[in-house]
């Protein structure tokens, strides 16, 4: 279970969290709501470990990793732009977080394709990533977070690049997957029925703090 414990942090003058807890199950999509500059994604970026809070701290399985710096923590990122590496084909892209993991590159390569199989994405293990659809880039984006089994999943506005229709298409696909490797997932959006169509649960950052959105998710 991923938690965040009484974060508080300023933004300048502002404060933009102010005593917010949260806990995501293994398992659970919990979605995170919010006007622009509501504090959504420090948050995320606090839970990563890529921002320190000004008080709070984070914890998974009731160990403090607060200190724990974000190579070492075993969550996985996906960010609205995708993250790609645009220098290498689609295979050595899904197998780059396990060769960061000092796995050997042949055998790294062969579980990449091994994934790719099972987006349907083995076709375009050669390509590079420039040459994919919006679409395809954001399946192998998230075949690339699945690889490494990380013990969560923390999604940043992942559909916000995509059209309105394939923003659509994409959200079974991927709360599907998801819930089928069993992490634990939280899912930064501004938009509603994104929230509503993949998370178990919404929150809404409202003045700094959480508050249990009005309009639910239907999971």
């Amino acid at each position: 279970m991923l938690e965040l414990r009484h974060i508080h942090h300023r933004y300048g003058d502002q404060l933009l969290l102010q005593d917010v807890s949260l806990q995501v199950q293994a398992g659970e999509i919990v979605a995170l709501l919010g006007s622009s500059g509501s504090g959504k994604s420090t948050l995320l970026a606090i839970a990563a470990g890529l921002q320190r809070p000004d008080a709070g701290s984070v914890w998974f399985d009731d160990v403090d990793i607060s200190a724990v710096p974000p190579e070492r923590r075993g969550f996985a990122l996906m960010f609205q732009d995708f993250a790609l590496f645009p220098h290498l084909n689609v295979q050595d892209n899904v197998a780059f977080g396990l060769i960061e993991q000092r796995l050997p590159k042949k055998e790294a390569r062969t579980q990449a394709l091994q994934m790719l199989e099972v987006f349907g994405l083995s076709p375009l293990a050669q390509r590079k990533v420039w040459n994919l659809s919006g679409g395809e880039q954001q399946r192998v984006a998230l075949a690339r977070a699945l690889i490494t089994r990380p013990r969560a999943l923390l999604l940043d506005e992942p559909f916000s690049a995509l059209d309105a229709d394939l923003r659509v298409a994409l959200r079974d696909e991927f709360r599907n997957r998801i819930r089928a490797a069993g992490m634990a997932t939280l899912l930064v959006t501004h938009d509603a029925a994104e929230a509503d169509a993949m998370a178990d649960r919404a929150v809404r950052l409202m003045a700094g703090q959480l508050v249990p959105d009005c309009n639910g998710a239907a999971g």
